[in-house]
């Protein structure tokens, strides 16, 4: 069965593109209680600095509708995780892990050093991924969310600090290779 052999494709990770922009608002109303519309998602991805990565299903019979992503605005050396949303039907499956990797690999290509994202208190599946990739809590807002009844919340402020490139150390020049000096035995 030919269905068979592309089910177990991976996932695969795209840039997200204006067509895109309705299934991002519906994705994000089935994660978060204040939902974004497409207007709003539209506006931001307008903005310097801010991309969106989607992640589809890999098989390529699949549905080309995105089943989770990741919107991100980068300014000079820091960057902010705006939202991440996988459907619920996708969750647990490392969709999330998968968009965050490839959204930090993208960062530090840019050369951001500090990636921050908000994340509700009481979302343990969202904190535990991000203590998984290394973020750390360095603050917090009291009663910035409002949870599903309409109750606060407080929003955790995580930060990663990204690792820069080791700059090659100059090597010293033996004195066998081309342009070294040799000493002579007269």
């Amino acid at each position: 069965m030919i269905g068979g052999w592309f089910s177990s494709l991976p996932p695969r990770i795209d840039e997200a593109g204006r067509e895109d922009f309705a299934e991002l608002a519906e994705l994000h109303s089935l994660s978060f209680s204040r939902e974004w519309s497409e207007e709003e998602i539209a506006a931001l991805m307008a903005g310097d600095g801010v991309f969106a990565l989607v992640t589809r299903r890999g098989a390529p019979t699949a549905s080309r509708r995105p089943i989770g992503f990741v919107l991100v605005r980068a300014v000079a050396d820091e960057a902010e995780i705006l939202t991440i949303a996988v459907h619920p039907r996708w969750r647990g499956r490392g969709h999330g892990k998968r968009l965050m990797e490839a959204a930090m690999r993208r960062l530090y290509g840019d050369r951001v050093l500090n990636v921050f994202l908000e994340v509700d208190a009481g979302n343990a599946s969202a904190r535990g991924l991000y203590d998984r990739l290394g973020f750390k809590v360095v603050g917090e807002r009291k009663g910035y969310y409002h949870d599903g009844d309409g109750g606060p919340s407080t929003a955790l402020v995580m930060r990663y600090t990204m690792t820069p490139p080791a700059r090659p150390k100059k090597q010293a020049v033996p004195p066998s290779a081309p342009g070294g000096k040799t000493r002579r035995s007269d």
